[in-house]
Order: structure tokens, then C-alpha cells, then sequence
């Protein structure tokens, strides 16, 4: 007898946010020099695996390792409650998988000298210049930098 469950389909929400996924990291592999590495899974230091979503080595001793998180948040949609402990997730996740490049990752060319800067990306700028400064703001204090993709560049 088989599984007789019927697979439900993905919600709209998921479709969109795994095709802005695959969109940016297509856009790391064709417009970035260095070793990019997507979907990598590596060891955080808690012993769980992680996956970050872009990883750029520029191969050079004191060069630099950048780590992308990828996210499809809409800011507008999040309840003004939700903002502070949404924002506050994402920095956890991201500085994870910085801290298991800082401590020894296995994609840290020298292990020595290695900058790691970490990035998320999000789709678009909040319509609320008060939620954009505060997730940017709240981002860069923990030293990442927020890019939004349909800002354009001046």
C-alpha cells in the first residue's frame, strides 16, 4: 500500500520568496570574482549545520569573506509588535554562520587574516521610511549590512 497523502501545493508566499532566492544567488555566480559558493553547508560553532546562502572566498591571504543571507521579508506586512524579535532572528542566524568563519571555518583560505563581512539582501525598501531605518539600523548595529534590491544604485 502506498502514501496515499496528497502533497498540498506551495503557498504563493513560498513560491515567491524561493524564486527571489534563486534570482539572487544567480546574480552572486554571474556578477562576483572569487570562489562562490551557494547553499554551503557548514558546522556552526553550537555543532548544527547550517546552510548560508551565498559564501564568497576572494582567495587572497588578507582578503575577505563575505556571507549573504537571503531573505524575502516584506517589512510592510509585519505587525509593528513583530518588528524587533523579527530583525532580532534574522542577526542571530547571520551571526552564526559568522562566528563559524571567525572560529576557524573550513572556508577561510589561510585560516588566518580572512575579514568576514556578512550581508542580508531583502526585496524591497519598507514604504515606511521609520521601518526601513529601524531594520537597517538594527542590522548595522550588528555589523551587517542590509541591501535592498530594488534600491537603485546612484
Amino acid at each position: 500500500m502506498g502514501d496515499r497523502r496528497r502533497k498540498l501545493p506551495e503557498p504563493a508566499a513560498l513560491k515567491r520568496g524561493k524564486a527571489f532566492h534563486r534570482a539572487i544567488q544567480q546574480e552572486w555566480r554571474v556578477e562576483t570574482e572569487g570562489r562562490v559558493l551557494v547553499e554551503k553547508h557548514i558546522l556552526t560553532t553550537s555543532g548544527r549545520t547550517g546552510r548560508v546562502d551565498v559564501l564568497v572566498d576572494d582567495d587572497s591571504p588578507g582578503g575577505c569573506l563575505a556571507i549573504v543571507e537571503i531573505r524575502a521579508t516584506d517589512w510592510d506586512k509585519i505587525k509593528e509588535a513583530n518588528l524587533r524579535r523579527n530583525i532580532r532572528r534574522q542577526v542571530r542566524q547571520v551571526w552564526r554562520y559568522i562566528e563559524s568563519q571567525i572560529l576557524g571555518g573550513e572556508y577561510v583560505s589561510t585560516g588566518l587574516g580572512k575579514d568576514v563581512c556578512p550581508g542580508i539582501v531583502f526585496p524591497r525598501i519598507p514604504k515606511s521610511q521609520r521601518r526601513r531605518k529601524l531594520v537597517e539600523e538594527s542590522f548595522a548595529d550588528e555589523g551587517i549590512v542590509v541591501v535592498w534590491h530594488d534600491e537603485k544604485i546612484r
